[in-house]
């Protein structure tokens, strides 16, 4: 799938005072979605130094030593969304900071599209701590909740990340749509 140019964005975290970075995150990220037009997210909830409340992200996680980003993301996408999916094309890399972790992210972002869904490999901390849920949205759906999300420090940090990756994938998908499939488009993707 011909993609045009990759997003390559480097931001800044200015929700929390930066004093040093301690380590870098190599992370494997994807803008989900299925021959409907939906999209699928991940919602968290929790209670700590970084929020009190609910968001939603992208599925994905970090890249084990050794491991290929493509393979990173399909084993993630099966563990939160419990996803199996063709990975369509790339869209970019989207630097990012975590002042009050002290990180450094590189979110390295595909587009996929869903093959089937079968069961979550959720870990005991993404049950107990994050609450971790999946939340199938249109393309307007999904923007609306990451700004409400947006109104807390963490909520900005991660619509900031991934709002001009999911407009990027809208305008892939709209690319590449076949011309019957252009009108389904204007309300879901």
């Amino acid at each position: 799938m011909n993609t045009r140019q990759e997003i390559n964005l480097q931001l800044q975290d200015e929700e929390w005072p930066f004093t040093y970075t301690s380590h870098d995150r190599q992370i494997a990220r994807a803008i989900v979605c299925d021959d409907k037009g939906y999209f699928y997210f991940v919602r968290a909830m929790r209670n700590d130094d970084f929020v009190d409340g609910t968001w939603i992200e992208t599925a994905g996680g970090g890249v084990e030593e050794g491991e290929y980003l493509r393979s990173a993301i399909q084993r993630e996408l099966i563990e939160e969304l419990g996803a199996q999916v063709e990975v369509l094309c790339k869209i970019g890399v989207v630097e990012d900071y975590y002042n009050l972790i002290h990180r450094h992210n590189i979110n390295h972002y595909y587009l996929c599209n869903v093959v089937s869904f079968g069961e979550k490999h959720l870990t005991q901390d993404e049950v107990e701590s994050f609450h971790l849920s999946t939340l199938k949205l249109t393309y307007d759906e999904a923007v609306l909740v990451y700004e409400t999300c947006a109104m807390t420090k963490l909520g900005r940090l991660i619509a900031n990340r991934e709002l001009p990756v999911l407009r990027r994938a809208k305008e892939i998908l709209l690319l590449t749509l076949k011309p019957s499939q252009k009108s389904m488009s204007k309300t879901h993707c």
